[in-house]
């Protein structure tokens, strides 16, 4: 059965993305929300919406797709379809993700994205992401990196 307050937040939700506001899609979140995604692993309370706000402030031609999305009384999913590019090293991407959701208080109280790691690091990163996106070892150092970016972007005053 749909639940039409937690539709609207996921469109909500897109529709900041959609224009970069990382506030407001930070907004979306639970106090003591988790997000997880093949990069951005383990993040909880002030980090997914520090997180948002982070990439929707560094994004270069940012554009979002919402593909569909779902919701009932508890969980939800959505499609996305992302294009950008990688400021690390210039490269267009184009990042297909399946997110589920867990709401409480009509909040997002937990957020798991999916996406093809190898895909996006042929895409992102070229040559390195091609010949070893499928590793373990270049997975351990994006996620590093990024962590330690969303770290020090956090304690940002």
């Amino acid at each position: 059965m749909t639940d039409q307050s937690n539709v609207a937040l996921l469109d909500e939700f897109y529709a900041a993305f959609a224009r970069l506001d990382g506030v407001a899609m930070a907004q979306c979140y639970a106090p003591d929300a988790t997000f997880s995604d093949p990069v951005f692993v383990g993040l909880s309370g002030e980090q997914p919406g520090g997180m948002w706000r982070m990439l929707t402030s560094r994004a270069k031609d940012l554009t979002v797709d919402l593909v569909s999305r779902d919701a009932d009384e508890t969980a939800g999913s959505a499609h996305w379809v992302a294009h950008y590019e990688f400021a690390q090293t210039g490269r267009p991407v184009v990042n297909d993700v399946h997110s589920r959701f867990r709401f409480v208080d009509g909040l997002i109280a937990e957020q798991v994205d999916e996406f093809h790691f190898h895909r996006w690091s042929r895409q992102a990163l070229g040559l390195p992401g091609l010949l070893l996106g499928w590793t373990p070892m270049l997975r351990r150092s994006v996620q590093g990196k990024a962590r330690a970016g969303l770290d020090k972007y956090l304690a940002a005053p």
